[in-house]
């Protein structure tokens, strides 16, 4: 904690992570946003950044120990699974006040194809055989399942490029960062060809138009949907988040979980 000042954790990787960290720090909160580290291009929050994991649970209950914030706000991405159960876990034993920020998933819209699958696995699976290729966007670290796919050409599109080569023998890599406009996800579908897509459910808006774009070619979605929280309350905004936060810095006392939450 800095000048007495109230401390916040942001557990960044979102871009509600990076609307967070601006709304308290306007308000006056010493806030650090910390990183994994995975991307390697990446905007600047506003206050402190740390970048690099914590090392499990343990790791995080150490430096929660050793910092005190007044709470953490688990602002990772919807599919941060591991990270969301050990920001959990770590908070309860360091009776250290929680929230998850989670954005409204999307939802199918009138004339929409979507195929739900539960991990990256059985999104592979179900790719229809088509003569075009399917745009998979589910990032550079959970391509694997998808290099069995022989049958099936891959457009694939991540922030960063791959380390080493895909094992595919037709695979293109597009590196880009959103957000993406609908008129530019026409041209990438019409450039290419493309006759699927592979989509985590993120929700937002940053990503959505590749979902529209396949809408109006009626196009297969294979829609992986996403993980349960599994402890800790949640906040639909980053404006509701904020509020949290600075509802506890005014009560000046700890409080975890349910009561009171957005």
């Amino acid at each position: 904690m800095s000048g007495g000042a109230p401390a916040a954790l942001v557990l960044g990787g979102s871009s509600e992570g990076f609307a967070v960290a601006a709304l308290l720090h306007a308000h006056g909160f010493d806030v650090t946003t910390s990183f994994a580290g995975r991307t390697e291009r990446r905007r600047a929050p506003q206050g402190r950044v740390r970048v690099g994991g914590f090392g499990g649970v343990e790791g995080l209950a150490v430096h929660l120990a050793a910092e005190r914030p007044l709470c953490v706000i688990d602002a990772t991405h919807p599919f941060a699974a591991r990270m969301k159960a050990n920001a959990a876990e770590a908070c309860r034993r360091t009776a250290t006040p929680l929230i998850h920020v989670e954005r409204p998933a999307w939802t199918p819209q009138p004339g929409d194809d979507w195929r739900p699958a539960a991990d990256v696995a059985e999104a592979a699976a179900l790719i229809p055989a088509t003569e075009g290729p399917c745009l998979i966007t589910v990032g550079r670290q959970e391509l694997g399942p998808f290099a069995a796919r022989r049958d099936v050409s891959l457009l694939l599109r991540m922030i960063d490029p791959l380390e080493t080569p895909f094992p595919h023998p037709s695979a293109t890599v597009i590196l880009d960062r959103g957000p993406f406009d609908l008129d530019a996800e026409r041209r990438l579908f019409d450039a290419h060809g493309v006759a699927s897509v592979v989509a985590k459910n993120s929700g937002g808006a940053a990503a959505r138009a590749k979902l529209d774009a396949a809408r109006e070619r009626g196009l297969p979605v294979v829609m992986i949907e996403r993980p349960p929280l599994t402890l800790g309350c949640a906040a639909p905004s980053p404006e509701a988040a904020a509020d949290w936060a600075l509802r506890l810095a005014s009560e000046g006392r700890a409080r975890f979980g349910g009561p009171g939450a957005p």
